[in-house]
């Protein structure tokens, strides 16, 4: 993401950014349609997208990079946002259920560390989603959006950092074939864009979508290192 949330939230109030939340939201629903009961995290900037299932999850957490700030939920719904640096997570081992990580694998200053503390703390049978910006796409070219900083990734850019971070991907899906545009007679027709987009030019989509499990049996013992982890601020909703 860019190093500040308040940009990110920002982008995300634009005519432009409620189309690109819509679309990206209606595809990660589609994947995971109900997490009721379930512990969620969001890394990168996800709260956009976390609204679709905090009010049945059990515990719903917003965690942005250090550098970036905390990112604020809007009111209603139990919540808490925090920041800390993202290869060093101030949780348990194994107590997420779901890991969605958006606008935050292409920023990272170590993307194997980072994917590998999401691995310590999801579960053995959880999931991971992985947003990244699809380096084909017309967005990761679009520097006035959180998508067109950092680091793009391919489909098999994506596959092959998975495999060396102990994770098998299983599905995939795309979004954001309309354009990063605030013209507003474009944003009316995004969603049939997006349609006819998937159907007929899938390798020119904004954004990839990649669902990951963990492969425990490419799990291989470490050695165990002092890591910090520490909550630099925290800001909890009602």
């Amino acid at each position: 993401m860019t190093d500040d949330a308040d940009a990110t939230a920002r982008f995300y109030g634009t005519a432009a950014g409620g189309v690109a939340a819509r679309l990206l939201g209606e595809r990660l629903t589609l994947l995971w349609p109900d997490l009721a009961g379930m512990s969620v995290l969001g890394i990168g900037y996800a709260v956009p997208y976390l609204p679709a299932w905090r009010e049945r999850a059990a515990r719903c957490v917003a965690l942005t990079p250090a550098q970036a700030g905390v990112a604020h939920w809007p009111a209603g719904g139990p919540s808490l946002s925090c920041t800390a640096e993202d290869d060093a997570l101030p949780f348990p081992d194994l107590c997420f259920d779901r890991i969605l990580l958006v606008h935050g694998l292409e920023a990272a200053e170590n993307a194997r560390r980072q994917l590998r503390e999401t691995w310590r703390v999801l579960k053995d049978d959880g999931r991971l989603i992985i947003v990244a910006t699809n380096r084909r796409g017309m967005w990761a070219h679009s520097e006035h959006t959180p998508f067109g900083h950092g680091q793009p990734y391919s489909f098999g850019q994506l596959n092959r950092l998975l495999a060396a971070s102990m994770y098998r991907a299983e599905r995939r899906d795309t979004a954001l074939y309309v354009p990063p545009t605030n013209w507003r007679p474009l944003l009316k027709s995004a969603a049939l864009v997006d349609r006819t987009g998937r159907r007929y030019v899938s390798g020119l989509a904004g954004v990839t979508i990649t669902e990951a499990v963990k492969d425990v049996y490419a799990a291989m013992p470490v050695d165990a290192g002092a890591v910090r982890r520490v909550v630099l601020s925290v800001a909890e909703a009602a």
